[in-house]
């Protein structure tokens, strides 16, 4: 039997934001636009929480950041996009980036025509989708039961709070659901557990799409200690299942962590465990390696189901 890779895939989804779903999907940018990205919209903290505070809309800056990690060629496009202000003047601070994405949000009918726009100039093959094209929160009810608002906040909990929740109502975008329905592998994370990763699943219609969807998912935790105190608290199998959680059934293949990560709570599922870090950026994952431990994973849960078969099938 030939080893499968994710080459050999025809849709690949990553959910997450900031500097995780970036490094991810750059380690895996052979894939063109078989690669699609999912990404968070509720960060309202540096450039983006003032852009957003000033403007309103969603945030830009998790975009942002993936399409900076995206770029294989360097130009003049990419070298302004990426250009950050300095200074003590009012633009001291904001990210050239996300003031184009906001610019090109005023003229454009959608976000998402904003996004493609930036991928045409910077010749990104990769598709990038945000999870709602409507402005939204994240918000967590604290363990004393008081509302606490935005990601930044949400970010300083010392305990986990007893629910996280959405400022309003928002619908997915419908991009999004449509490439859910498509992929055969679904990957979540790396990226900060409560800030990155859960803002997604609390959309109703984005949770049901993965829910009903039959793609191969696989979790990757983070390498480093996590800044919020709240989330660096939780185990590996209560990550999983604070995700399957929203998700609404047991839907996580496989897991890809660091060495040293507690794993013996794990079963019934594929883990790979081993040397993930890149030797340039601590706590980031070398793109060669994480590539090769996705392609593991996808070779021992095709393994496991062919012997799962072979099993159920056997007439002797």
């Amino acid at each position: 039997m030939r080893n499968k890779t994710l080459a050999d895939l025809n849709q690949v989804v990553a959910l997450g934001g900031g500097h995780g779903l970036g490094r991810l999907m750059s380690s895996l940018s052979i894939l063109g636009s078989r690669l699609t990205g999912i990404v968070a919209t509720t960060d309202n903290g540096g450039s983006t929480g003032r852009i957003r505070r000033s403007e309103g809309g969603i945030a830009w800056g998790d975009t942002r950041n993936c399409l900076n990690q995206l770029i294989a060629e360097p130009s003049v496009a990419s070298a302004m996009f990426e250009y950050r202000f300095s200074g003590s003047g009012e633009l001291s601070g904001h990210n050239l980036g996300n003031l184009m994405l906001k610019a090109l949000d005023h003229l454009s009918v959608r976000p998402l025509e904003a996004i493609n726009l930036l991928r045409s100039l910077l010749k990104v093959d990769a598709i990038l989708i945000p999870m709602s094209e409507q402005a939204v929160d994240l918000v967590a009810c604290d363990h004393e039961g008081n509302h606490v608002y935005g990601e930044v906040n949400v970010d300083q909990l010392i305990n986990m709070p007893r629910e996280l929740m959405l400022s309003s109502q928002v619908t997915a975008t419908h991009e999004a659901l449509d490439v859910i329905a498509q992929a055969d592998v679904i990957l979540i994370g790396p990226g900060s557990f409560l800030t990155s990763l859960m803002p997604l699943l609390l959309l109703n219609d984005l949770a049901q799409a993965i829910r009903l969807s039959s793609a191969t998912m696989i979790y990757i935790d983070n390498l480093g200690r996590e800044l919020s105190f709240a989330a660096a608290s939780l185990s590996l199998k209560e990550k999983l299942g604070l995700i399957e959680g929203k998700i609404g059934r047991q839907m996580i293949d496989a897991v890809i962590v660091g060495p040293g990560v507690n794993i013996h709570q794990i079963q019934e599922r594929v883990v790979i465990q081993q040397p993930l870090e890149a030797s340039d950026i601590p706590h980031r994952h070398d793109r060669q390696l994480l590539r090769q431990a996705l392609d593991k994973a996808l070779n021992e849960l095709l393994n496991k189901h062919c012997v799962f078969y072979i099993i159920e099938n056997d007439n002797f």
